[in-house]
């Protein structure tokens, strides 16, 4: 049987998430958005409109934040690993990142302050590429671990940012687990993580508050626009810090009238789709190899910080095939006449995949009913990565792998 997209409404018991709803206020988030406005690279990212496919899938408006531009890396993780490392250097050099610019970040005054420094991650490869970037563009060192199977492409995009980096016969939770315990043993080095654990809480929670520089970025976008707030937001979730920041930013910017937001995961991978299925608050784990072509998606551990969050607020969980997400690639590269182009590779093509599969396929009705997708529908999409594993975006957009099993266009 060809597999299918599986969804379940949040059911779950509330959780005490103060603490990190209070970590995505606007305000808050405004503080490091203006720490990515200091880098000379700085513009923000598109906020693409198709009112052509809108208007022929049935409803208002289909806005796509396009990633793929930024900071010439090709995908949005140098947000979080960024503002992670300038909040880690002005609190051991005793400043408020507020006073960390990037020109006095990259300051030989700050460099001497801080000494030398590793910084450890693990990566499928744009959260690996973004640390290594920020690292060297403050002249520190980097050691970055990929899970098997990762591109060997992404791999070299990694290396030529400076950083020592290999590909482990691991998948990504131990690449992780390995990161940790080689910084345990290296003097003056750090981890530099998207996901949470017992003891390392506070470095995921200002990778999230980088994150959030993109939300509160398509917040402007659209009120320039003239657009309404959206009423639906469909983000992709690898252990959920993505995830968990479009939500806490987008809940706390609408407290009386949040938009329904939806959270997708690759198949392979969907612990928190488990865990919402499970129902009663507690995490599920999922093992393995995580074979995906959403590569940045394949997480099986969810961050403890944003649960709490996307318990709360987050409507839907999706657990999506590959072949939905290889649809979306093409559906965005290939447009209607009139609309412009966005070329998505695998993990940020996720969202739109989820999108599509509720609009094209009745058989998915049910869901498209119980999300509320109608005429008035104002959506919101991240497209997280571009063309970062050119071989593989080939084979899906060029070549046709991983095709929909049918297809029910309108």
């Amino acid at each position: 049987m060809k597999p299918a997209m599986k969804w379940v409404a949040n059911r779950m018991p509330k959780a005490d998430a103060t603490t990190q709803m209070a970590l995505m206020a606007p305000a808050r988030i405004e503080k490091a958005r203006a720490f990515h406005r200091s880098f000379p690279q700085y513009r923000p990212t598109p906020l693409v409109a198709l009112p052509n496919l809108a208007a022929q899938l049935g409803v208002k408006n289909i806005f796509v934040k396009d990633e793929s531009y930024r900071f010439g890396l090709n995908a949005f993780k140098v947000l979080g690993g960024s503002y992670a490392m300038a909040r880690f250097i002005a609190e051991q050099t005793g400043r408020d990142v507020s006073e960390l610019s990037f020109e006095r970040l990259t300051s030989p005054e700050v460099r001497k302050e801080l000494g030398d420094y590793t910084f450890f991650t693990a990566t499928d490869g744009n959260h690996g590429r973004g640390v290594a970037w920020a690292a060297n563009q403050i002249g520190q060192k980097s050691v970055v671990y990929m899970p098997k199977g990762s591109s060997p492409t992404r791999l070299e995009n990694i290396r030529k940012e400076g950083a020592r980096a290999e590909i482990t016969d691991l998948n990504y939770d131990d690449a992780v687990r390995l990161a940790s315990a080689e910084s345990l043993k290296t003097p003056n080095s750090v981890v530099i993580q998207d996901t949470a654990w017992e003891g390392y809480e506070k470095i995921p929670n200002w990778i999230m508050q980088g994150y959030a520089t993109m939300a509160s970025e398509a917040d402007y976008q659209l009120k320039a626009d003239g657009a309404e707030r959206p009423s639906h937001i469909f983000v992709q979730a690898g252990v959920g810090s993505l995830a968990g920041a479009v939500t806490g930013f987008f809940a706390n910017l609408y407290p009386d009238d949040p938009p329904v937001v939806i959270v997708v995961e690759a198949e392979a991978a969907d612990c928190l789709y488990r865990s919402a299925r499970q129902a009663d608050g507690t995490t599920v784990k999922v093992g393995g190899d995580l074979v995906t072509i959403m590569a940045g998606l394949a997480c099986g551990e969810i961050n403890t910080q944003s649960w709490p969050i996307l318990r709360n607020h987050a409507s839907f969980f999706v657990s999506l095939p590959d072949y939905a997400a290889a649809r979306a690639m093409r559906v965005l590269a290939v447009p209607l006449k009139g609309d412009p182009a966005v070329i998505s590779g695998e993990s940020g093509a996720a969202g739109a995949g989820c999108l599509f599969e509720a609009l094209m396929e009745p058989r998915f009705a049910d869901f498209k009913k119980a999300v509320g997708l109608d005429e008035r529908s104002q959506i919101l999409l991240f497209s997280t990565e571009g063309n970062t594993d050119p071989d593989w975006f080939r084979k899906i957009v060029w070549n046709g792998e991983f095709p929909t099993p049918r297809r029910h266009y309108r």
